[in-house]
C-alpha cells in the first residue's frame, strides 16, 4: 500500500498519511478532520507541495503543462475554488484557453485583451462562450470585432466565473451570445435609435405574433440598427438571468431560479433590407385598418390622461362613482383597440414567410428549433427556393 511520509514542523515525528485512510478509519467524521489542527497543517502542506509542483512544471516545461492543462484543469479549479491558499498560489498557473485553443496565464491574458475589450466605465470584459459548435457565429462576430474570446465549457467554469469577477479588479465574464456585438463591450453612450417609436411598435407586433409557443420560454422582441451587413434577427439571452439559471443546478438555496421560464430576446436588425421590406410591405397592407385603430386609440388615451389628470391629489373616496366608472370604461375600451391592432399586425404576419422564416433561422441557429417547426421550416425553405 503506497504511503505519503513528510514533516509537519520540527518539533514534530515524521507522519504517515495511509492513501486508503477513509478504508481504515470509516468512522472519522468529516467535520472532525476539519477541524483537527494536525489535519489542517497536513492540508496547507499538501496544498503547498501539490501547487509547488504544478508550478514547477509549468515554468519548466510549458508545452507539457499546456498539453495535460484540460486533465489538470478540473482539479486545479476545483482547489481555486475551495481553498484561498491554493487559490493565491495557483492564481499565477491556471491558464485561460480561448476558441482558437491557445493558452494564457490569467496575467497574460488580462495584457492581451485590455486595449480592445475595456468598456467606457473602464471594466475589462472577458467574452466566453461554452460551446464553440452551438455558438459559432456569435464567436466569429465577436473576432471580426477584434475580440478575443475564452472557451470555458468545463464542468466548473460557471463557479469559476462568478469567482474570478470577485477577485479580478474592474472586470466583468460575458458570454458571447448574451447581446448582439455592439453591445458586449459599449465604449461610448449609445445614440437614439433612428427608427421611429410606432414603427417599431409595428415589427414587434409582426414578429411577436408568429414565434412559436415554447414550454417555460419567453421573449422580448426589440428592434436596435446594427448595420446592413449583421444578421437581420438574433436571439440573445441576459448574462445574468442564464448564469443564475445555470448556478442553480450546482448550487443549494437557489432553486427558485431555476424554476424561472427562459427569458430569451429576440433582436431585430432595423438596418437590414429584409426588415426594411417587412416593415414596407406591413405599411401598405395594413394601412387600411391600421390609421383609423390609431386614431381611436389617440382619441382613448387623451381621454383617459384626462380622466386621471382630474383625479390627481384625491383620495379614493373622494372620486365620484361616476368618474370611476368612466375611467374603468376607458381603459376597457383602450385594452379592446389594442388587441384589434395586434389582430390586424398578426393577420398580416400569417401570410408573409420572410417573417416566420427569419424567426426559425434564429431560433435554428440557437438550436431551438425542433420536431414539427422544424419540419415546417425545411417544406417552407423548399417553397422559397
Amino acid at each position: 500500500m503506497e504511503k505519503l511520509e513528510f514533516n509537519i514542523d520540527s518539533s514534530e515525528k515524521s507522519v504517515r498519511i495511509d492513501k486508503y485512510l477513509a478504508e481504515c478509519c470509516p468512522d472519522l467524521s468529516r467535520s472532525y478532520l476539519q477541524s483537527d489542527s494536525n489535519v489542517k497543517k497536513i492540508s496547507t502542506y499538501i496544498t503547498k507541495k501539490v501547487s509547488d509542483r504544478l508550478q514547477s512544471i509549468f515554468k519548466n516545461d510549458r508545452p507539457q503543462f499546456e498539453e495535460k492543462w484540460n486533465d489538470l484543469k478540473i482539479f486545479i479549479n476545483y482547489g481555486m475554488l475551495t481553498q484561498e491558499d491554493f487559490y493565491e498560489k495557483a492564481s499565477k498557473f491556471a491558464l485561460f484557453t480561448d476558441t482558437d485553443g491557445k493558452h494564457y496565464t490569467y496575467e497574460e491574458y488580462q495584457m492581451l485583451i485590455k486595449d480592445n475589450q475595456t468598456d467606457k466605465d473602464g471594466n475589462l470584459i472577458y467574452l466566453y462562450a461554452n460551446n464553440k459548435d452551438e455558438q459559432f457565429s456569435y464567436i466569429e462576430a465577436a473576432k471580426n470585432k477584434g475580440y478575443n474570446v475564452l472557451l470555458m465549457d468545463g464542468q466548473l467554469d460557471v463557479a469559476m466565473v462568478s469567482m474570478l469577477e470577485q477577485k479580478f479588479e474592474k472586470s466583468r465574464f460575458t458570454r458571447v451570445d448574451s447581446d448582439v456585438v455592439d453591445n458586449l463591450i459599449v465604449k461610448e453612450d449609445k445614440k437614439g435609435d433612428a427608427l421611429e417609436a410606432n414603427k417599431q411598435e409595428a415589427l414587434s407586433a409582426v414578429f411577436k405574433s408568429q414565434l412559436p409557443k415554447v414550454d417555460k420560454t419567453e421573449f422580448n422582441v426589440m428592434t436596435q440598427a446594427l448595420g446592413e451587413n449583421s444578421a437581420p434577427v438574433m436571439i440573445t439571452q441576459s448574462e445574468y438571468m442564464r448564469r443564475m439559471k445555470e448556478m442553480a443546478n450546482i448550487q443549494a438555496g437557489m432553486s427558485f431560479y431555476g424554476e424561472m421560464p427562459d427569458m430569451f430576446n429576440l433582436v431585430l436588425n432595423s438596418d437590414h433590407k429584409l426588415i426594411k421590406q417587412v416593415l414596407s410591405e406591413e405599411e401598405i397592407a395594413c394601412a387600411a385598418d391600421i390609421v383609423p385603430l390609431q386614431l381611436s386609440i389617440d382619441d382613448a388615451t387623451k381621454q383617459r390622461d384626462a380622466l386621471q389628470k382630474k383625479q390627481e391629489g384625491k383620495k379614493e373616496e373622494d372620486i365620484p362613482t361616476s368618474e370611476k366608472d368612466e375611467l374603468k370604461d376607458v381603459n376597457k375600451k383602450l385594452d379592446e383597440l389594442k388587441i384589434k391592432k395586434e389582430a390586424v399586425f398578426a393577420g398580416y404576419a400569417s401570410k408573409n414567410k420572410v417573417v416566420r422564416q427569419l424567426i426559425d433561422l434564429a431560433l435554428l441557429q440557437n438550436n431551438m428549433l425542433k420536431g414539427e417547426a422544424l419540419n415546417n421550416f425545411v417544406k417552407r425553405s423548399i417553397e422559397l427556393i
